[in-house]
């Protein structure tokens, strides 16, 4: 409440002129309701600006955190690839690829596994493998044949077909193709000028793999479709079921089918046509194996190893480098766990290996060198040479117990383990990131519990002055009711 004192020289009249004195009220009309102070609105301020500087320290935490925790990420995956291309190098087995060359590829095409005996080989093919195929004589297509019982046996597999009494050649030929425990007989009908003629194929090749055919009917109508040993006239053997035969440098060999691995270790022989046989006339003209070391998916393996270095670098580079034109440093510059791993995989790469050779002991000795960017180059040349001029040095180089692809696969693997550096460091962050997150489900439940206070302090303090307000009010009103004093003074 203010009180003022208005004084003038307001009025005079022709009788007297005299000094007023009065009381006023300049109180305000208060917030709608008779609310002094906007409670919401001065708790809301408050409470942000004690909440704002710790929610600003945790966020830009968190958002480190989480920047690291995506470098870490981006880290582990790059190395895991990098890892990826080592297999194809890491062990000698990975060395001993072979490639298996034919001669006459019309003849026969082979390939060889690791392990394959390498030199050069004669293989006759006198023989090829194939499945039996008969054909029945003329019957009545559209007529009913019979009822009962057909077994039918390919090899040493049988099954049996129901015939029932309206059941015409087509229908015994669809029952057979549908039938359970088929091992591979197909039957189909051909019509033919002199009749309708069943056809039955197997799908299995090799002498073993026969077809026979018998009948429970008595004897009667579907006797007409049997076959088997002793009993061949109902049929023509348009194919015989025969094993493949073949001769390797002068060993024979003989195989159910023409996809043959047994008879070389390692080696798979495609047959496709016979040789040229001998004749008393010339002799015969075998074909040629050779089978060698394949250097050139080795030389690949090798392209494939240094293109994976380089995109690791890369990585490298983006995750701890420093972009002096955006003046911006990466996520891990200066990071233990991303320094640490690079001086490992850096330092196989640049180690001397005891390969049994002075010539070939080093990756630069065989053609890959470190250009200026820290990106490693392959001269293909210099690879070629030396596989073939030292293979063995050159595949101790990589795969040696102490060889640069075995050792960078033993480090990553321990780095990429369950107690490895990066998997440690996950976890670090991760703790890390769950701390902070904790912190900002805290710091929200106590700026609930301070707004939840400041409101009532300001709601009690709200009331306390609202009443002072109508008070105030009060006393205006009466002062101005109060008679006014006037000063009479004599013209």
């Amino acid at each position: 409440m203010s009180t003022t004192i208005d004084s003038s020289s307001a009025s005079s009249d022709s009788n007297a002129s005299s000094p007023v004195v009065s009381v006023a009220s300049n109180s305000s009309a208060g917030a709608a309701g008779g609310s002094v102070i906007d409670v919401s609105s001065l708790v809301s301020q408050l409470v942000a600006a004690t909440e704002a500087p710790q929610e600003t320290l945790i966020s830009n935490q968190t958002q480190q955190v989480s920047a690291q925790i995506s470098a870490l990420g981006t880290l582990k995956s790059a190395l895991a690839t990098f890892q990826g291309s080592l297999t194809a190098l890491d062990t000698p087995g990975a060395f001993q690829i072979a490639t298996a060359t034919s001669s006459d590829e019309s003849a026969f095409t082979a390939s060889a596994s690791a392990g394959a005996p390498q030199g050069t080989y004669n293989v006759s093919v006198s023989q090829l493998a194939q499945a039996q195929q008969l054909l029945s004589g003329p019957v009545a297509a559209t007529t009913p044949i019979g009822s009962g019982t057909l077994t039918l046996s390919l090899g040493a597999t049988s099954f049996k077909v129901n015939v029932g009494a309206t059941d015409t050649l087509a229908d015994i030929a669809a029952d057979i193709n549908s039938a359970p425990g088929n091992p591979g007989i197909s039957a189909t009908v051909l019509e033919g000028i002199d009749g309708a003629h069943l056809l039955l194929s197997s799908s299995l090749t090799g002498a073993t793999n026969t077809i026979q055919v018998n009948e429970t009917d008595g004897g009667n109508a579907l006797a007409s479709l049997t076959y088997g040993t002793g009993n061949t006239a109902n049929y023509t053997q348009e194919a015989a079921a025969q094993d493949a035969a073949f001769s390797v440098s002068g060993v024979a060999f003989t195989s159910a089918t023409n996809t043959v691995t047994d008879a070389m270790s390692g080696v798979t022989l495609n047959l496709l046509s016979t040789t040229t046989p001998a004749t008393p006339a010339t002799p015969a003209t075998p074909a040629t194996l050779t089978i060698a070391t394949d250097t050139g998916t080795l030389q690949t393996n090798v392209a494939a190893f240094v293109t994976a270095y380089n995109t690791l670098q890369s990585t490298f580079a983006t995750l701890g480098g420093y972009d002096a034109s955006s003046a911006s440093a990466g996520p891990m510059m200066g990071n233990a766990v991303l320094t640490g791993i690079q001086n490992q995989v850096q330092q196989a790469l640049y180690s001397v290996v005891a390969t049994g050779s002075a010539a070939y002991n080093t990756l630069a000795s065989i053609g890959i060198t470190t250009q200026s960017d820290g990106t490693l180059s392959l001269n293909s040349g210099t690879l070629s040479a030396a596989l073939g001029t030292n293979f063995s040095a050159v595949t101790q180089l990589f795969s040696g117990s102490a060889g640069v692809a075995s050792t960078l696969n033993t480090e990553l693997t321990a780095a990429l383990g369950s107690s490895g550096s990066i998997t440690e460091a996950g976890q670090t962050l991760t703790s890390q990131e769950n701390s902070l997150t904790a912190q900002s489900n805290q710091l929200n439940q106590q700026m609930a519990a301070l707004s939840a206070s400041l409101t009532q302090q300001y709601s009690a303090l709200n009331t306390l002055l609202s009443s002072l307000q109508s008070t105030s009010s009060y006393l205006s009103q009466a002062f101005a009711s109060l008679p006014q004093v006037q000063a009479t003074q004599n013209a």
